[in-house]
């Protein structure tokens, strides 16, 4: 048996409740494992609420980390006892052990702890892929992020950083601003009391940016079409804040702009290429050139609060559940 966290209706993070599931042996091309540290994403709200439906009931979360206990037939590169991550895979994360197909599973490196790989696993290579693969950076730009003190925000900084990339990041107070700055972020944009575009602008010296990552997606589309250089790309990763919807005059009428809303799915795959991801991350905090650590922590069965503080925007970098 195993504790773990599954909802039987969507809605708010009350509908979030902590049973006993049964785990059974894993079958073939299968592996169970026991997680030490499971992280919290925005796209795990969006299936809580269903904005991304799912067939009820279900268990909650893609993102975690812990040891192999026990691998099916057929499975040759993953063995009991191995340290690893995943970040795809059916929605079941927010318990304590669970079976899952075992070529989804990362190995990790020794020189990187569960509490690092923990925020490495969604949101590192969320950043891999926007900068090496969507919107390929090649050093030496200035960039537009938003929520650059979120989760992967602060990776992106540090990458921007190593790149040798001007990051522009917006964050909604003083507070994450001095964060995103620590960081690695050149120049911050406090939203509460700061205009978006008006600041790029001045920033550039009225030139904009040629790409512009923006997770926050409704409150910020025209504020982000704005900041485009022409032909420049609005890369639309997440809408936490509402859904897109542009009319394809107004990209024309703007400077020919490009709109791409890329999903990690079609980036991550075959396994070779997800594992050479993993490695190039794994290089740069193995070098030092990023740090992350986990900035909050919920006991498995708050998780339902921890989608709270997510929601409320009283988050900073990485939130993890303690099983």
């Amino acid at each position: 048996m195993s504790k773990a966290i599954r909802f039987h209706e969507t809605g708010g993070a009350d509908v979030l409740k902590l049973e006993h599931v049964e785990v059974g042996e894993p079958g073939p091309g299968q592996a169970r494992v026991r997680h030490s540290l499971i992280a919290v994403n925005f796209i795990d709200i969006y299936f809580r609420t269903g904005r991304y439906p799912l067939a009820l009931p279900n268990g909650l979360g893609s993102d975690a980390v812990g040891v192999v206990e026990a691998v099916g037939p057929g499975v040759t590169d993953i063995r009991a006892g191995d340290r690893v991550g995943y970040l795809l895979g059916p929605q079941g994360a927010y318990s304590q052990v669970r079976v899952m197909p075992a070529d989804v599973l990362i190995p990790l490196p020794d020189g990187i702890s569960d509490s690092t790989a923990a925020t490495l696993m969604m949101k590192g290579m969320t950043a891999q892929y926007l900068f090496r693969q969507v919107y390929p950076l090649k050093g030496g730009e200035t960039i537009l992020y938003h929520a650059a003190a979120g989760g992967v925000g602060l990776i992106a900084c540090q990458w921007a950083r190593a790149m040798g990339v001007t990051m522009i990041g917006t964050v909604s107070t003083d507070e994450k601003a001095a964060v995103a700055k620590a960081n690695g972020c050149a120049h911050t944009i406090v939203t509460s009391r700061e205009n978006i575009a008006q600041r790029v602008r001045e920033i550039t010296d009225g030139k904009g940016v040629p790409v512009v990552y923006d997770s926050v997606g409704k409150d910020t589309l025209e504020a982000s079409l704005d900041c485009l250089q022409p032909r420049g790309t609005l890369v639309s990763n997440g809408t936490s804040s509402g859904t897109v919807v542009v009319d394809s005059q107004v990209l024309a009428a703007k400077g020919s702009l490009w709109l791409t809303r890329p999903a990690m799915v079609h980036y991550i795959h075959p396994r070779p290429h997800m594992l050479s991801m993993a490695d190039e991350l794994f290089g740069h905090v193995l070098a030092g050139r990023i740090v992350s650590e986990p900035q909050q922590s919920f006991a498995l069965a708050d998780a339902a609060e921890a989608h709270r503080a997510l929601e409320g925007r009283k988050t900073t970098g990485a939130t993890v559940l303690v099983p």
